[in-house]
């Protein structure tokens, strides 16, 4: 166990980055649970390239019968299960050195082939939608379309914004041209990046990358956390012509795609695809910015405690007071999040347990890997997790973040059909984020010793900084960078990078220096390339909050129901499944309560000081 361990804190801090080759098989995932080989991969791709014609046989038969529309789904459901399994493997490939072209080809195909089968299945919708209403809703009920129920309901409440057949074909080619700003942004900015290298604690030079450096911003040693700040956002810099066209090609292809489907805006469109009014996301914004107090006090404090004349950027993210757990190897991580997410059961432990022995997770970085952390898979395959472990506790919480993703994909898979087993992202931050709340609540009532609790205390702080206020800065960066694509205001990088100047001076107040480098840090959130999508981090941590707070208060029932909610996948409109968990998004109180959560611990911080 002891040369398991130092094997694991070696890869975890390695002054270089290991080649994907030198990599432990214990600790990278098992992508041949999916296809044994890339061969067996190009065999799946051919067949289900010669079946897409099948789709189209079913043209003009759709409102025939009940029956018939079940079998076309069916077709298109099995068809589809096969390109979702395609699409992650050759993307989880490509993402374990995305220096290396071999897996490249494959990604890039598999995405064309995703368009030809939208294009092919591009007439359903609309000859669904020629049904008269009330046609649409007797096949609504009927027992052979049950799996479809709510998707056909769907359609009746977006029938406004389904467009004509050709017009939704015509759609469906630009799909692959519409994620040309992603992928140019991605390869920049995981391939063909390089960041200085710096000066670690030691006076040893270390190799830099996004990972690293964003964990060397914790170092206690001011100067080595000013010099990964500045390694971090020089390239960017460099590239800040570049990435502001990447940027400015997401926005329109934003605006075209609402535009086209008679949304308002695209921020009306995102929101409607899953019923969210859009007063969940002002209201977000607006008590957020109503209630930064708090965060300016924070502010003062961590200035206080760290005794800098000036409190600076890249003085955020240093623990306030000694890190207790030092280095944390892989195998105690594990330990710590089984202990930590007790409460919500043995069948859950066994499950998490059972997948990470069972090749669930790529753990660490290598040279070429992705930046950051996710969880992914497909109908049909288990949850995996991709990871960039560096021995630290903040590590440890994104393992148990993208676990409790895993989790609610590994409990939806199990329980739904395919046409409800997908969640939305809204729900989804719920199930990652109650997991985070589960750990730290765990951890903080084990903990007696001031510094530790002090440390963990700053912990909570930390989380509601970066998952509540600072996301939904980046939803308010996002609502108005969207505003000004749609009416010719500023977009220009120099224009995004005032904006988020202006937004994070008013988020951290007169006490933060906000740096120069900083004003760049806009072009290096990859989730702005998926429009509308961090707002949903700060309600899925307040719903969460409130679930978890349910899950120690209450016991059985309250994870009897939490577990249920797991359950349920996209079986209903999100507002209404955290409804039936016992949280009401629909109002600001949810919010409110997380806003009064960081009050009290900054109470209980400051008292213990």
């Amino acid at each position: 166990m002891a040369i398991e361990k130092n094997t694991e804190l070696e890869l975890g801090r390695g002054a270089s980055l290991p080649e994907r080759s030198k990599m432990p098989e214990d600790y990278k995932w098992r992508l041949e649970d999916i296809y044994p080989s890339q061969e067996k991969w190009e065999e799946a791709f051919a067949a289900l390239k010669a079946r897409l014609p099948e789709i189209s046989a079913f043209k003009g038969t759709l409102a025939e019968s009940p029956a018939q529309l079940a079998k076309l789904f069916a077709l298109r459901d099995e068809l589809s299960t096969t390109l979702g399994k395609l699409f992650v493997y050759a993307n989880m490939k490509s993402h374990e050195d995305t220096a290396d072209s071999k897996y490249q080809g494959p990604a890039n195909r598999v995405s064309v082939l995703s368009v030809e089968f939208s294009a092919c299945a591009s007439y359903v919708t609309p000859e669904i939608l020629e049904m008269p209403h009330e046609r649409l809703e007797e096949f609504a009920r009927a027992p052979e379309l049950a799996d479809y129920a709510f998707s056909l309901r769907e359609l009746l409440r977006q029938r406004a914004h389904v467009l004509s057949e050709a017009e939704e074909l015509i759609l469906a080619r630009t799909g692959d041209m519409a994620g040309t700003a992603d992928n140019v942004f991605s390869m920049l900015t995981n391939a063909d990046m390089e960041f200085p290298s710096i000066r670690d604690e030691k006076g040893d030079k270390v190799e830099m990358s996004e990972e690293r450096a964003v964990s060397y911003l914790r170092s206690p040693k001011r100067q080595v956390r000013k010099a990964a700040f500045e390694s971090l956002y020089k390239p960017y810099a460099a590239m800040k012509n570049t990435l502001g066209a990447t940027f400015d090609g997401m926005l329109k292809s934003s605006k075209f795609y609402a535009e086209c489907r008679k949304y308002e805006s695209p921020l009306a469109e995102a929101l409607d695809a899953n019923n969210i009014p859009l007063s969940v996301y002002d209201s977000l914004v607006d008590t957020l910015e109503n209630n930064l107090a708090p965060m300016y006090r924070y502010m003062e404090l961590r200035k206080r405690i760290l005794k800098v004349k000036e409190l600076h950027m890249y003085d955020l993210y240093v623990p306030l007071v000694a890190d207790p757990f030092k280095e944390i190897a892989w195998s105690d991580a594990k330990e710590m999040m089984y202990r930590y997410l007790a409460p919500l059961g043995g069948e859950y432990l066994a499950n998490v347990r059972a997948g990470l022995d069972e090749g669930w997770a790529d753990i660490f970085p290598n040279r070429g890997k992705r930046s950051g952390a996710y969880s992914w898979g497909a109908y049909g395959t288990h949850p995996y997790i991709f990871m960039n472990y560096t021995n630290n506790l903040n590590d440890v919480m994104t393992l148990v973040h993208e676990m409790g993703h895993s989790m609610h994909s590994f409990y939806s898979r199990r329980s739904q059909p395919y046409a409800t087993a997908d969640y939305c992202i809204f729900t989804a931050e719920v199930a990652s984020t109650t997991n985070e709340v589960l750990f730290l609540s765990g951890l903080l009532s084990e903990t007696e010793k001031k510094k530790r609790r002090l440390y963990l205390l700053n912990r909570r702080l930390e989380n509601i900084r970066t998952t509540v206020y600072r996301q939904t800065m980046f939803a308010s960066f996002e609502r108005e960078a969207h505003l000004r694509s749609a009416n010719g205001g500023d977009t220009t990088p120099d224009g995004l990078k005032e904006l988020w100047y202006e937004l994070n001076r008013k988020y951290y107040g007169e006490t933060v220096v906000i740096d120069e480098p900083l004003k760049m840090e806009w072009a290096r959130i990859p989730h702005f390339y998926s429009p509308f999508y961090v707002y949903q981090y700060a309600t899925g941590f307040s719903a969460a909050t409130a679930l978890a707070q349910a899950v120690l208060a209450e016991g059985a029932p309250a994870t009897e129901r939490y577990l249920n909610f797991l359950t349920k996948g996209g079986s209903d409109y999100p507002i209404e499944l955290l409804k039936g968990a016992g949280v009401d998004m629909s109002t600001p109180e949810p919010v409110k309560a997380v806003v009064k959560q960081f009050e009290e611990t900054l109470d209980e911080m400051e008292a213990l000081l």
